[in-house]
């Protein structure tokens, strides 16, 4: 088999990827279309669920790293999100120039808002699946992240 020639795995791996790049978009555009009300996109909504779901304060680099996204990037987004009085910062007590980024009240109640408007479009987006189904290509997309993680891991070496 030459280089040119791909697996019949990886043929359908390249149709899943090019389906992910597809649904990526238009998540992001539903998820933009459902939080505008409230005055998040679906960025700012993906960073306020990240420092909701981390088990204790940290900084920018680290909710970018939990998110598998640039720093910069992050960092962009919740200099907006302070500017919104969503978030704050609050001093690290490891490092002094990597502060803690922390929910505000009204931050929490933004990203409480949007998720009580998430329940309902996810639970149609699911109608329909079976919860196997769904487990099962989440355990697909997993050994997929791992290895590009492995691979990014890699190339740092």
């Amino acid at each position: 088999m030459s280089d040119s020639e791909r697996t019949p795995a990886a043929a359908a791996l390249t149709e899943l990827i090019l389906d992910l790049f597809r649904l990526n978009s238009r998540m992001l555009t539903a998820g933009d279309r459902l939080v505008a009300g409230l005055g998040l996109t679906s960025a700012r909504w993906q960073v306020l669920g990240t420092i909701v779901a981390a088990e204790r304060p940290q900084p920018v680099a680290w909710l970018a790293r939990d998110m598998g996204a640039n720093r910069q990037n992050v960092q962009r987004i919740v200099n907006d999100l302070i500017k919104e009085g969503l978030v704050e910062l609050t001093a690290n007590p490891h490092h002094r120039r990597a502060a803690h980024v922390l929910l505000t009240d009204k931050g929490r109640q933004v990203y409480a808002a949007a998720m009580s408007l998430q329940v309902p479009w996810v639970n149609g987006l699911a109608e329909g699946l079976q919860v196997e189904q769904i487990a099962a290509m989440r355990s697909v997309v997993a050994v997929l992240r791992r290895r590009l993680e492995d691979e990014g891991t890699e190339d740092a070496r």
